[in-house]
């Protein structure tokens, strides 16, 4: 808050209060989900994913984990090109489709892993 209000301009004044929050959350590389997440999105991209640090707000995350011992596995079809709730938001049909073809292999080699 201190930051804002030293860089607003004059006449502005800065009023902010949280709204709402949660804990962070970040699925492991080494874990069975991520692995079986990874295996899956090879088998149907025929290339192996590269694992991406991203932010967003789903904030029940970190409770599931804590509350079902489960790891959460966020796998995103879209691409940065497009443009996830800008007013030119799109979504190419083709990643739709690989996106369906993946999830069953997902659960697949998740139950294989166990």
């Amino acid at each position: 808050m201190d930051y804002f209000t030293s860089i607003a301009p004059a006449g502005v004044t800065v009023k902010a209060h949280e709204h709402h929050g949660g804990e962070p959350y970040m699925t492991p590389i080494d874990s069975n989900e991520y692995r079986a997440a990874s295996k899956a999105i090879e088998t149907t991209f025929g290339k192996e994913p590269i694992p991406v640090r991203g932010g967003g707000s789903i904030p029940i995350c970190a409770l599931f984990e804590k509350e079902l011992g489960l790891k959460i596995v966020f796998m995103g079809f879209g691409l940065d090109s497009d443009n996830l709730h800008s007013p030119n938001e799109k979504y190419d049909i083709f990643n739709f489709y690989k996106g369906i073809e993946t999830i069953p292999y997902f659960h697949q080699y998740y139950a294989e892993g166990k």
